[in-house]
């Protein structure tokens, strides 16, 4: 894998000299992620960003019993951080985690800050990215509010069938807010 895919998506939204690519390249360097591998943990401070190549990674909490509340999953050519953590470099109340293997671009702060000097343009650049992106999710979020499970679900599979076909049915029913046997029971119902 290489950093190939991030740039081709950065040139969607701004042109970069074959030097700037070139640093791009070299700075934010590719990783893979397997199944169930923390990214960011509770408690600790978020100290990268991660533009994701191919697979999925989840942001989840811990509710007050220790259960997991899954916020949002990420899929290829999208961002993923605890923003606010990352942002303000405090600890972390929320946790990323691979839901499934995922190759995807570490940005780590201190390589962005250095990068951003370089070329002051890309940092505008990911930040309109950034934004579009917080906007997305909470649409989609506010999609499920106020609809009763079986609603939810479908949704689900209607707007995020990739999310579907590639993460545990514990993170779907996670991310639903209901538990893993209801989310059991609805599918069957609907066969």
């Amino acid at each position: 894998m290489t950093s190939d895919a991030f740039v081709q998506y950065l040139r969607l939204f701004d042109s970069f000299t074959d030097d700037e690519t070139s640093l791009i390249r070299e700075r934010f360097p590719a990783k893979k992620f397997y199944e169930g591998e923390q990214l960011c943990k509770i408690g600790e401070v978020c100290h990268t960003m991660n533009f994701i190549c191919n697979g999925v990674l989840r942001i989840y909490s811990l509710n007050e019993k220790g259960i997991e509340n899954t916020h949002f999953f990420l899929k290829e050519n999208q961002f993923c951080c605890v923003l606010d953590s990352f942002t303000t470099q405090m600890p972390s109340t929320s946790a990323i985690e691979a839901a499934c293997d995922t190759d995807a671009i570490v940005l780590h702060r201190q390589a962005m800050e250095m990068v951003y000097n370089e070329i002051p343009h890309l940092k505008t650049t990911i930040n309109q990215i950034i934004q579009r992106s917080l906007i997305e999710k909470i649409a989609l979020r506010n999609l499920y509010l106020g609809e009763d499970a079986t609603t939810r679900y479908t949704n689900f599979l209607i707007r995020q069938p990739e999310i579907a076909m590639r993460v545990s049915l514990g993170d779907i029913a996670s991310y639903l807010g209901v538990t893993q046997q209801s989310l059991s029971r609805i599918r069957k119902s609907m066969v």
